[in-house]
């Protein structure tokens, strides 16, 4: 029988504040364990919480950021359950009145993570609502280990609507929203620091019924490589139970990324199995509509609008718009650049080839490059204005990486301006053309590929000077 996959994707994103979400202990990463830690936090009793003005003002940003209504009155609930990441037994979330409801996030419209064309399909959220992250455990063979440090962290709880079909939309769905976070400055989004995590719920039914099947829920999943294996694992797994007649069941499975595949964890709880009820020791939390609309106009240009606008202005390809757009501070650097150059495209081309390169090469943020935007835009108008050419212009750009130092400057302490006097160019490919003999005699036996051998030589006489196009018709004329 042939199925369809029916995906939504509950992502918990941290919060980038200054403080936990109930107390005034740093939100910080990699400290010594349990050093961040208070009374508060670590659930004494008689302690009183104090909500995070900050977190709660990047909640509704997330939410104003993919299209969520915005809930004037909120909440908060406790969610009650008894294991060793939560010392107080209960956890400080939100339930029936979540900050932000009714958004969406847009897909698709390129490559997918299996190198097949993805449509542009619109993903619902459900809802995004704020809570305290539990503790960190760490298993040890015989022992586990508990950082409190993570216990209250403010964390956003992201649902989708189940809108997705394929791996490779819940991979384009995961990557779209870690995008917004980080543009937002809602969270940095680091998976391996754990700030960025991701539970799946998945259901097969026979294809063209309307009716949900069995959600089985994957959860610790660590990365959205392993989002995307696991979702397709699990739609071969339950296609083959349910073939083979078995009936399915609402459980959590975890995710075994070695051996590629789901195991049991246990029955899948349900909503009153928490006992939530409304925190007592929290108010209300109220926006007026004026206040909400004074939290729009912070809002920064999205990555899928500002690819949009680059692709338009300056006649970029997608591929190239996405590359530029996957770290906002790089699309940032760019979007100077190539504002202050004649030749935007170009000035995508050198960000691509040669500067994410060297960043690379260098390990090294685009914060701490040298080079100005404003000075790859010189650069760039330099080579179209004929001053310098291609292959001098590498060389010119690598020391710009290492000084910082402006190109014009470069090029005129080192004499590096290209030749383009005909005459001095004719004296060039004469001494080339004298060297060679042999070269020439295979040219003139119809070789055609010794002309790049020839055009190389010229070039070393030339210590790369020579205007390349000159040189390239003067030989073929010569050697007629």
């Amino acid at each position: 029988m042939q199925y369809e996959a029916v995906i939504g994707l509950e992502v918990h994103i941290q919060v980038r504040t200054k403080s936990k979400m109930f107390c005034s202990c740093p939100n910080r990463f990699g400290a010594e364990p349990n050093t961040l830690t208070c009374p508060v936090c670590l659930g004494y009793p008689g302690t009183l919480p104090v909500p995070n003005h900050e977190a709660i003002i990047k909640a509704v940003k997330a939410g104003l950021l993919t299209g969520c209504k915005i809930a004037e009155v909120s909440k908060f609930d406790r969610k009650s359950y008894f294991y060793p990441d939560l010392a107080k037994n209960y956890q400080i979330s939100q339930y029936d009145m979540p900050f932000c409801t009714e958004g969406h996030l847009d897909i698709g419209g390129g490559k997918g993570f299996s190198g097949n064309d993805l449509p542009e399909k619109t993903i619902g959220i459900t809802r995004i609502h704020l809570e305290e992250d539990p503790a960190k455990l760490t298993h040890f063979g015989k022992f586990t280990g508990a950082d409190y440090n993570r216990s209250g962290v403010p964390l956003l709880e992201i649902v989708s609507e189940p809108d997705m079909r394929t791996a490779d939309e819940a991979y384009a769905y995961l990557t779209g929203l870690k995008e917004i976070m980080r543009y937002g400055g809602i969270g940095d989004c680091d998976m391996e620091k754990g700030q960025m995590r991701c539970d799946v719920n998945i259901s097969l039914r026979p294809v063209g019924q309307k009716e949900f099947g069995t959600k089985i829920e994957i959860k610790n999943l660590n990365s959205f490589r392993a989002a995307h294996r696991a979702v397709e694992y699990e739609m071969i797994r339950q296609a083959e139970e349910l073939d083979a007649g078995h009936v399915l069941r609402q459980e959590t499975r975890g995710w075994n990324d070695d051996h590629g595949e789901t195991y049991l964890m246990r029955t899948k709880e349900e909503a009153h199995d928490y006992r939530y009820f409304p925190d007592p020791d929290l108010m209300e939390v109220r926006f007026t509509p004026e206040e909400i609309e004074a939290i729009r106009v912070t809002l920064p240009e999205l990555p899928e609008a500002m690819r949009r606008r680059m692709m338009q202005d300056y006649g970029i390809s997608r591929y190239d718009a996405e590359v530029l757009t996957q770290d906002q501070d790089v699309a940032n650097w760019f979007d100077r650049a190539a504002g202050k150059s004649r030749n935007p495209k170009q000035v995508a081309n050198w960000t691509i080839s040669e500067l994410l390169r060297l960043l690379g090469e260098s390990k090294i943020d685009i914060a701490d490059c040298k080079i100005q935007p404003e000075q790859l835009a010189g650069l760039v108008d330099l080579i179209a204005a004929g001053t310098i050419n291609n292959r001098i212009g590498k060389d010119v750009f690598s020391e710009m990486f290492q000084t910082g130092t402006s190109a014009d400057v470069i090029v005129k302490e080192k004499g590096l301006a290209q030749v383009n006097d005909d005459g001095a160019v004719a004296a060039f490919v004469d001494q080339a053309i004298a060297a060679n003999p042999a070269q020439v005699e295979q040219y003139k036996a119809g070789n055609a590929k010794v002309l790049q051998f020839l055009m190389g030589q010229v070039m070393k006489i030339s210590k790369g000077k020579a205007n390349p196009q000159s040189v390239m018709a003067l030989l073929k004329e010569k050697l007629q």
